[in-house]
């Protein structure tokens, strides 16, 4: 059986132009035309990111996880920065149990405001590990974090089976460095919450990079993570070709890529097409190449 990822869909954001001005305007059509397509993906979580909606979060967050309920039975995942909002929201949870919390941070304030809202909900979190200061430097840094996290929310009677940590994609733009970091600390994960889950935003990888490259990026990216055994992941779902990968459908470019991660380079004589395309990403995503967008072209 060929590994399988979760995927996480991101589409239905106060970002993005279908949703966002539906949002706004609390007009349901394009939101559950949107749950629906994202279910038909093979979605098995829809993401639901209001953004800091500081005037009406309290509002806003039970009326869109209403609006998607009434057309999908696929569990949803809360994404607001605005802890009131995240409350509101899992008020109104179908099936609270099977939703997710996007995210918990390491910050103490959040910790505060959020840990009581997911262990009365019962529900999975995402375990962010952005702390006081920010990003974290290495994946010494993440570890530690995810061990604060994890002991809080054991604490609040919150099983290691209902966490996801987040290791924090950065972007490519900005070297491979943080991109190492991340996978070294999912390798660490199975040590340090037995029998907890991941995930990650995954195109953060290519975020500041041109539209028609950013695929190419994350669908490397998901099976450099697959590796590590990544459980679920924040995906565009409207990419055929990344669900598929989340399918357990492209078991040769796995293995090509998890062969280059182990140093075994099968070189690019005997490589054409997609394959060509996951060698030349693995070698920018893994800083044995220089990034620049030209990336596929040399």
């Amino acid at each position: 059986m060929s590994q399988t990822v979760k995927a996480i869909a991101e589409s239905i954001n106060i970002m993005g132009k279908r949703s966002g001005g539906a949002m706004k305007e609390r007009n349901p059509a394009p939101i559950q035309e949107m749950a629906k397509e994202e279910s038909k993906a093979g979605a098995a979580y829809l993401d639901l990111n209001i953004g800091p909606a500081r005037k009406d979060g309290t509002e806003l967050m039970p009326w869109v996880v209403q609006t998607v309920e009434a057309v999908t039975d696929t569990p949803l995942c809360l994404d607001t920065t605005n802890a009131e909002a995240m409350a509101a929201g899992f008020k109104v949870v179908k099936n609270r149990a099977n939703a997710i919390m996007n995210s918990i941070s390491a910050q103490p304030e959040r910790m505060q405001k959020l840990i009581p809202v997911a262990a009365e909900a019962g529900c999975n979190v995402i375990a962010l590990l952005w702390g006081p200061e920010g990003m974290p430097r290495d994946s010494n840094e993440r570890a530690a974090m995810a061990v604060d996290l994890m002991m809080a929310l054991a604490e609040a009677g919150i099983p290691n089976e209902k966490m996801l940590f987040d290791p924090i994609a950065t972007p490519i733009t900005l070297g491979a460095d943080q991109i190492a970091s991340g996978l070294e600390f999912l390798s660490m994960l199975s040590d340090i919450a037995p029998g907890a889950g991941s995930t990650v935003g995954l195109s953060n990888v290519s975020n500041g990079v041109a539209d028609h490259l950013r695929k190419y990026l994350d669908r490397t990216y998901l099976i450099m993570l697959m590796k590590y055994g990544i459980s679920t992941a924040i995906v565009n779902s409207y990419d055929a070709e990344l669900m598929a990968i989340c399918k357990g459908e492209r078991a040769d470019l796995v293995n090509m890529v998890h062969g280059m991660m182990d140093g075994n380079d099968p070189g690019t004589a005997g490589l054409a097409g997609t394959a060509l395309e996951h060698y030349k990403t693995y070698k920018v995503l893994s800083g044995q190449t220089v990034f620049s967008e030209s990336w596929l072209e040399l």
